[in-house]
């Protein structure tokens, strides 16, 4: 005989009951609103719980809610912005950016004869809109190309820096801040100045990248306004390198955009582990490699002499048939291997059998 309804609630446990409450609550709710909200349920003669999202429940789905910070998003937002690729899947980048601030201290130093000290602030990924609309002007955007890799990239120099590289160049004293003069366009002579940072910059970054894949950076123009430098889509993803230079008490910010279709091109070295400062080269592999092609069989052919006949002259030939060649018991025997000339030698016999002695290699023919 099946318990009944009472007998089944007296063997549920005190926590089974409480949250049956709980639904039938929540549930009691939900049907109160629906009522209350329409009688289209009641109509349809079934139970129907609907329930309207209001403005910050909508807001918060779709990751523009005001309350959440600016550096955090969530709901569909979330999802669209995790569609970029991730720098840390390119490990060589870090590496490469590394050996360019080695470089620029080095270089900048000779340049402006004063200490500078170039640190590397962040590695990160945007998309080349949202980083256009967050740059601080006033700002010098130089847009340089990479002539191997047939593409674009750009260079962001702040205002502070481009004002300490101008008093630096200038003679300034050391140990006083740079002057500012807000609310005008840069004149030529501080952009002649900035340019000559810049190409020291782009000089080192082709160094820097050497290593990995030779190529040239160019600077293309200079703009301040950054309409005038979309140099990709707003929506492709870039690599952002934040760069600070610091000479005494003057500095400011580099930053170095590289959208993800420049690099494409050598995005197969990029992917490699740095090992050592051998650039992605595996000694490992190389030396099981060597080994292996060392222990490989290869067939060679002592070739001792060629003649060309006429087909009809060869369909005359009889079992007894002598056919003379030209070549002499001093002359030089050719071993090929396959179709490939390898080596030339005389022609002897050793233990009752014919050899040849190696004595010239034949150079493979340039293609």
């Amino acid at each position: 005989m099946a318990d009944t309804p009472t007998q089944e609630t007296e063997q549920m446990s005190e926590e089974e009951r409480r949250m049956m409450s709980e639904w039938e609550a929540m549930s009691g709710e939900g049907a109160a609103a629906s009522s209350g909200e329409g009688g289209d349920a009641d109509d349809m003669g079934g139970e129907v719980n609907t329930r309207i999202l209001n403005q910050s429940e909508i807001d918060s789905l779709l990751g523009f809610d005001d309350d959440a910070g600016q550096n955090e998003t969530s709901g569909v937002m979330a999802l669209v912005n995790a569609a970029l690729v991730n720098y840390e899947r390119l490990p060589m980048l870090d590496i490469v950016f590394d050996r360019l601030v080695r470089l620029m201290s080095t270089s900048l130093r000779n340049l402006t004869s004063d200490n500078v000290e170039v640190s590397l602030d962040q590695i990160s990924t945007v998309r080349f809109g949202d980083y256009l609309n967050s740059i601080p002007l006033p700002a010098m955007l130089t847009v340089f190309k990479a002539e191997e890799w047939d593409n674009n990239g750009l260079v962001v120099v702040d205002s502070a820096l481009i004002y300490s590289v101008v008093d630096v160049l200038l003679g300034g004293r050391k140990g006083t801040p740079s002057i500012r003069v807000e609310g005008r366009p840069y004149t030529t002579i501080e952009t002649k100045l900035v340019e000559r940072m810049l190409n020291v910059t782009l000089n080192d970054m082709s160094t820097a990248f050497d290593p990995l894949s030779p190529v040239s950076f160019k600077l293309e123009n200079m703009e301040t306004n950054p309409r005038f430098a979309a140099i990709t889509q707003a929506g492709n993803a870039c690599v952002l390198v934040r760069m600070r230079i610091d000479m005494g008490d003057r500095g400011g910010r580099v930053e170095i955009l590289i959208p993800y279709a420049t690099l494409e091109p050598i995005r197969e070295l990029l992917l490699q582990m740095f090992m050592g400062e051998k650039f992605g080269r595996d000694s490992i592999w190389e030396t099981h490699l060597t080994k292996e092609l060392y222990d490989t069989d290869v067939h060679v052919q002592a070739v001792m002499g060629e003649k060309t006949v006429m087909l009809r002259d060869m369909l005359n030939w009889k079992k007894g048939t002598v056919v003379m060649f030209n070549t002499k018991p001093t002359d030089e025997i050719e071993m090929r291997c396959g179709d490939f000339p390898m080596f030339l030698g005389p022609m002897g016999q050793k233990e009752g059998r014919i050899a040849v002695r190696i004595e010239k290699y034949i150079p493979p023919e340039p293609e």
